[in-house]
């Protein structure tokens, strides 16, 4: 029988309990080995923050939750709490160092970051460290509905204390001064931005061009930019114009030379445009699927393989390919908006069949065009692909063998109040816990 002893642990840690062995001795290996899972996974989580932070998982796959439920084989939905949580403890000390002894569990921890932050962790930390994970998540349910109540009521008051006032002084100067809600004062501000930019770029033809710039302070060019603001609202008839004029982003594509041109367009600055070439990888990708001219067809008369006439995807295959793959089959990826890849493409002589067919998203359908990745297919949507060097990129790669014994374990959970069974007051713990947002914490 295999044992790890325990630094300071009344009795050692066996992989198998003796019938002989007291029952609160095997209690007490369960909450030491629980403390242990506790503290491993808070260095899982520190690793996968790094990593994701390195785009470690940049190789194929859509996000750091993908490649962690590719390489581990995890729920995806799991997957992405891991990476929210690695990321939100990011900020969190105090929650960080009491699950790294291993005193608090990843259930609470999860419950803790969906509401947590520097200001308010430490009143939350006691409360998970005194109730259950259930509870926990409770209380944080509560806290940012209270939250969202306390930013309503500041954002209103904000709005009832919006003012402008304008006064003409001794010298005959006029004066403004006023207060302004902050989406307001974020668009005055760009507004003033662009103004200035355009009086900047008129000048720059001028003879006084060099000595406008040497001599012009900031605040004369705001005071500039105010003016020529006044003039252009007066010019338009103060039309607002359109949110999707202020924000659009427009795409143009040129079908004759496949190049496309990217253009954003804004109400008061042109902004650069860009064209990018269309590459003999990309228009093969975009040439994988297209319109409908069957050729062979089932005893039904649904067609299954249409051969070199065209490399058309008939509705009938691709009813078939997708109750086959169902969604991408690149390893780790979830998608069902997929195009249909031919694995020896129509113009190397690959025939438009089920057998020739496999589904991939977007991002993936570019990967193997584009990104060096290959595949091939085994019959049934089995696939192996494989990276650029050429190396087998497994579908579910197995966990590496841990050593045995895993490593000391943790034992600090004396500390920790324990829930008394008594029925959970929620009002009553709000009222004694919460503090409103400061402005640096709200989100």
């Amino acid at each position: 029988m295999t044992t790890a002893i325990l630094a300071d642990s009344p009795a050692p840690i066996a992989s198998g309990v003796a019938p002989s062995a007291p029952t609160e001795l095997v209690g007490e290996q369960i909450a030491v080995l629980a403390a242990r899972l506790h503290a491993v996974t808070y260095e899982l989580l520190v690793l996968l923050r790094e990593f994701d932070h390195r785009f470690g998982w940049n190789s194929g796959f859509l996000s750091c939750a993908h490649w962690l439920h590719w390489r581990t084989g995890i729920n995806l939905g799991a997957a992405r709490e891991k990476v929210r949580v690695a990321h939100a403890l990011a900020a969190l000390p105090r929650i960080s160092a009491t699950m790294r002894r291993g005193a608090i569990s990843y259930a609470k921890v999860r419950g803790l970051t969906r509401g947590a932050t520097p200001e308010n962790e430490a009143s939350l930390l006691d409360f998970a460290r005194a109730g259950t994970a259930a509870q926990t998540e409770r209380l944080v349910r509560a806290w940012r509905r209270v939250d969202d109540v306390v930013a309503a009521a500041q954002e209103e008051a904000r709005h009832l204390n919006r003012q402008l006032s304008t006064w003409v002084d001794n010298d005959g100067m006029l004066v403004i001064r006023g207060r302004l809600t902050p989406e307001v004062g974020a668009v005055v501000q760009r507004a003033l931005e662009a103004a200035a930019d355009r009086l900047f770029r008129e000048e720059q033809g001028t003879p006084r061009a060099e000595q406008l710039a040497d001599e012009l302070r900031p605040a004369q060019r705001r005071a500039d930019a105010l003016g020529l603001l006044a003039e252009s609202a007066l010019t338009s008839g103060l039309d607002r114009g359109s949110a999707g004029d202020r924000y659009q982003v427009v795409l143009h594509v040129e079908a004759p030379t496949g190049k496309a041109a990217v253009e954003r367009t804004s109400s008061t600055l042109e902004v650069d445009h860009r064209a990018v070439d269309v590459s003999a990888a990309t228009s093969r990708r975009i040439s994988c699927d297209a319109s409908v001219v069957p050729m062979c067809e089932d005893a039904e008369g649904a067609a299954l393989d249409i051969g070199r006439k065209t490399r058309t995807i008939p509705s009938s295959i691709r009813r078939a390919l997708q109750a086959r793959d169902r969604s991408c089959r690149f390893p780790g990826c979830t998608a069902r908006r997929c195009d249909a890849h031919h694995v020896q493409h129509w113009v190397d002589g690959g025939t438009t069949s089920l057998d020739n067919l496999v589904l991939l998203c977007r991002r993936h359908h570019r990967a193997v065009h584009e990104g060096g990745f290959d595949l091939i297919p085994h019959g049934d949507g089995a696939t192996t692909f494989f990276r650029p060097g050429g190396t087998v990129l497994d579908a579910a790669p197995p966990l590496p063998v841990l050593p045995s014994p895993i490593g000391a374990a943790f034992r600090e959970l004396n500390d920790i109040p324990v829930w008394d069974g008594s029925p959970f007051e929620l009002a009553y713990a709000l009222d004694v816990l919460y503090a409103p947002p400061t402005a640096t914490a709200r989100r």
